[in-house]
């Protein structure tokens, strides 16, 4: 009989507060967790989809030099006003719907407006979800500029059904900005708490998205780094 050797760990200490790759719970209560895990104290972050700053609701005043920007106040996530390689990391959370009609994504309207998504104009000739893959590519390839070397991104996103075609952002992107020089570090399920609303429908076709995620990336730039945990 062959006995087995118990492995011995012998660095860090044993605990149960883990960060998990899934909650359901609130954007604002798994955000800090993810800065927690992969963005070191004092770093300079730029949200710049910060909106109400719901995800910084529950992060300690202080841990971070915060830069809040979106597009109500005249800064657009595909001309950011930084020189190359100024930041840490970055926060991106555009919208991640287009609205076909009635009030099913009423929320996103206004956000779609600035962006265009739902038609046409001066920045892309897009519509749907293909603008929407539009501007998360372009706040990708601006929020690369803009990022250190190994510098962290962080993105929320959703799947979708458009024109009932069953679409998975969340590869979308990952396929995109590995293109560019990102390297996908992990992905965080957020299941919401309530039960999505019924909508009218002869009969259902696919699965309601009841979850969103949020993904982290870290640039690898030109020299090929490795990413390393924060210190």
């Amino acid at each position: 009989m062959t006995t087995r050797t118990k492995r011995v760990v012998r660095n860090g200490a044993p605990r149960n507060d883990l960060v998990l790759s899934a909650y359901q719970a609130s954007n604002e209560d798994v955000f800090p967790k993810i800065l927690e895990l992969y963005v070191p104290k004092g770093s300079v972050v730029a949200d710049v989809t910060y909106g109400k700053g719901v995800f910084w609701k529950n992060v300690e005043l202080g841990r971070y030099r915060l830069l809040p920007s979106d597009i109500t106040d005249g800064t657009d996530c595909r001309d950011l006003p930084y020189r190359d390689g100024d930041l840490d990391c970055l926060v991106f959370d555009p919208p991640y719907m287009h609205s076909p009609g009635g009030t099913a994504h009423s929320g996103q309207k206004p956000y779609e407006s600035y962006y265009r998504n739902n038609g046409t104009g001066n920045r892309t000739e897009s519509k749907y979800h293909e603008a929407v893959l539009e501007l998360y590519v372009d706040g990708g390839r601006e929020a690369y500029r803009v990022l250190r070397d190994r510098g962290i991104l962080i993105v929320k996103c959703q799947d979708e059904i458009c024109s009932n075609r069953q679409r998975f952002t969340h590869v979308e992107i990952m396929r995109e900005y590995e293109d560019m020089g990102f390297v996908a570090e992990d992905l965080f399920v957020v299941m919401r708490n309530n039960r999505p609303g019924v909508s009218r429908m002869a009969r259902q076709v696919h699965a309601r998205k009841n979850h969103s995620y949020f993904l982290v990336f870290w640039k690898r730039g030109a020299t090929g780094q490795i990413w390393e945990p924060p210190s």
